[in-house]
């Protein structure tokens, strides 16, 4: 009896197997299959969730309760976004609504490509589309920043802001919105540098009086030899400095860990922004390897954020959970 007590214990607390049977009011993750460098959006009552894809197109994903997910299709239908490099795809897009218009930015690059790539923008009034492209934000030529991927929005009032970069620098600017169909980056062009080249898939999330900028850093797509992992910093101002536990400058490449690799799980990393359940909860979507399930490459994780008295993130053990209690969220009339 003592043994099997044990086991249970270990089940739970996420330290015996990579995949576990477990009850209805548990979820276990994976919660998804491949679908790298996940952002969610949470739309009405239902979640639609929008990955990395190698090809002219991107899918959509739609859920309850961010643990059940069905593919609804592809967002683009006969005019997919123009793509710049040869052989280039659809990478890591961020998905907000932003005065009643649904807005995309993705980027357009592959792999090992730092120069002719670039942020595009796409609208729709609905989650599952079709989304109507409305061309390149910028390239890296045009900014002026190498390897200009990873977009994310962050809204603050009425202002919207654009945040991007990959292992170059993590960059922000303002963006002008005065015709959603034709946004472009605020005239004269000013971008502020907010972290350094060993960053990437960042997004800023706001609690308190502190922003948060959760980005990852180190390999993201080498199989078993992946090294991500997820990191983050604060700063009173939107614009930073953003600074670790020690007050050390995210600018020198200084950072607080969160969630980092297991033998089960590896290279966790570039996560969606934070969701708030209605307990209070804060839920964090990302994606990761699992070893006992390679062949299907990076899949979605689901993981609740926890804060410490001091204000700052953090995670159970600082690994990706096994299983946990389903978030609650509304349900459906």
């Amino acid at each position: 009896m003592k043994f099997i007590i044990k086991i249970m214990g270990l089940l739970l607390s996420g330290l015996f197997f990579c995949n576990s049977v477990i009850g209805q009011t548990l979820y276990t993750n994976p919660v998804m299959g491949s679908a790298p460098d996940p952002t969610v959006l949470h739309y009405g009552e239902r979640f639609y969730l929008y990955p990395t894809c190698n090809q002219t197109k991107m899918p959509v994903y739609e859920s309850l309760d961010l643990v059940n997910w069905k593919r609804k299709g592809y967002i683009f239908d006969n005019t997919p976004p123009k793509l710049l490099p040869s052989g280039g795809s659809l990478w890591a897009p961020d998905v907000i609504v932003y005065k009643g218009t649904i807005l995309m930015a993705y980027s357009v690059s592959k792999m090992g490509e730092v120069i002719d790539n670039g942020i595009g923008i796409a609208i729709a009034d609905n989650p599952l589309g079709p989304f109507t492209d409305s061309g390149m934000l910028f390239t890296s030529k045009e900014i002026g920043v190498r390897n200009s991927i990873d977009p994310s929005f962050y809204i603050k009032g009425k202002t919207l802001y654009l945040l991007w970069g990959s292992f170059y620098g993590i960059y922000i600017t303002q963006l002008n919105t005065k015709d959603l169909d034709h946004i472009s980056v605020k005239s004269p062009v000013k971008k502020t540098q907010l972290a350094g080249n060993i960053f990437e898939g960042t997004h800023i999330y706001k609690r308190g009086k502190y922003y948060y900028l959760f980005a990852s850093i180190g390999t993201c797509c080498a199989g078993l030899r992946s090294t991500y992992q997820v990191v983050v910093g604060r700063s009173k101002n939107l614009l930073g400095p953003y600074v670790n536990k020690n007050g050390e400058y995210m600018l020198d490449n200084a950072y607080t860990p969160l969630i980092k690799g297991t033998d089960c799980f590896i290279g966790p990393g570039h996560g969606s922004s934070i969701l708030l359940d209605n307990e209070g909860k804060t839920w964090y979507i990302y994606h990761s390897y699992v070893k006992d399930d390679m062949a299907k490459g990076r899949q979605v994780m689901l993981q609740e954020i926890k804060w410490d008295k001091e204000g700052w993130p953090y995670v159970e053990s600082g690994i990706p959970v096994i299983s946990a209690t389903v978030p609650q969220f509304n349900k459906m009339k």
